[in-house]
């Protein structure tokens, strides 16, 4: 039986996407702004394991030069450069030692008027191809950033990604979990209601909800659940609403779960007044470290305390996320692990 393992576990390599010229990035300043901050977050994780970085063709030369030697490219079509959506979510077969790549349908999020998605949907299955391990397709609308294991049996989901008609209309939430449980070999699935305000329309590129800005596992039993001190931002009670409801979960061993609080960054409001979804969730955890958002923000120490408390084994390094953000997401939204075997 396959199952996906938890971030923590050791990795073969990271897998990321590099930006092109498409409507995310369509003015040639926030191309080369986000260039610089997807290289930052590769040269970030390359000090702790290998990087492939898959690239359009036409942009290899400009991946080179930020990225340097360092950083492994392939050159295939891409759409966008969201590789913990786009790419194929790793299972392992706990008997065998087998690695294989779940190829969920990918529609654009949920086939939003802004995105584009007909290279991209075929992402998964090449990543497959170029780390040699078999396909496990899948007829459910899904994207990485849409779940988050403990490993151990438990996956996190929110209501507005798997059971929205904008990705699969006429699904009920027990087949959705059957299909989830299949892929992923989980067996309990604990849903959220929904994600960050930012997520949605018409605060820019979103997701509408995906769970990994707003909740995640760090050891068994224990979940990261972001907070919103400030009581006029609209995700203010959300988060208060979500982190009550963690607390009254169980994981698949039946474990209470415990719920640590990281406060959101102090900054609520973009140049334009719209309200942000900054968020340290968004980490990505690698072999020895931890990757973590920053935003130059007071609170960017606070949430390095906790990680570093949290993962005293791990180097915690922040990078600035604040380009990524305003792409749609964060440093775990870029990056795609692939565990070792």
């Amino acid at each position: 039986m396959f199952r996906m393992p938890a971030e923590w576990t050791p990795h073969e390599r990271t897998w990321m996407a590099w930006p092109s010229v498409n409507t995310t990035f369509n003015d040639p300043a926030d191309l080369a702004a986000s260039r610089e901050a997807w290289a930052a977050v590769a040269r970030a994780v390359r000090r702790f394991e290998p990087v492939t970085m898959v690239v359009a063709p036409g942009d290899t030369e400009s991946a080179a030069a930020l990225l340097g030697q360092d950083v492994d490219l392939v050159v295939r079509d891409l759409d966008d450069a969201w590789m913990r959506d786009i790419g194929p979510t790793f299972v392992v077969d706990d008997e065998t030692g087998e690695l294989a790549a779940v190829d969920w349908v990918f529609n654009g999020w949920g086939a939003q008027v802004w995105a584009s998605w007909k290279h991209d949907s075929q992402i998964a299955a090449q990543v497959a191809d170029l780390a040699s391990v078999p396909v496990l397709p899948s007829r459910l609308v899904n994207e990485g950033g849409g779940l988050h294991v403990d490993g151990e049996g438990t996956v996190l989901l929110t209501e507005t990604v798997q059971l929205g008609p904008e990705r699969n209309p006429g699904w009920t939430r027990e087949q959705v979990e059957a299909e989830i449980h299949a892929k992923l070999g989980t067996t309990k699935a604990i849903w959220l209601p929904r994600g960050l305000t930012g997520d949605y329309p018409p605060h820019g590129y979103g997701t509408l909800g995906h769970v990994d800005i707003v909740a995640a596992f760090a050891a068994p039993g224990v979940v990261l659940v972001h907070s919103q001190p400030d009581p006029a931002h609209p995700d203010h009670e959300l988060c208060k609403t979500i982190a009550a409801q963690l607390r009254t979960e169980t994981d698949a061993k039946g474990r209470p779960l415990t719920v640590i609080e990281v406060p959101a960054p102090a900054g609520v409001k973009d140049a334009d007044g719209d309200w942000l979804d900054h968020s340290y969730i968004n980490h990505y955890l690698c072999n020895g470290g931890v990757v973590l958002c920053a935003f130059d923000d007071p609170r960017d120490e606070e949430a390095a305390a906790i990680f570093r408390r949290l993962f005293p084994d791990r180097e915690v390094v922040l990078v600035d996320a604040r380009t990524i953000f305003a792409g749609g997401g964060g440093i775990h939204c870029i990056t795609q692990q692939q565990p070792a075997t």
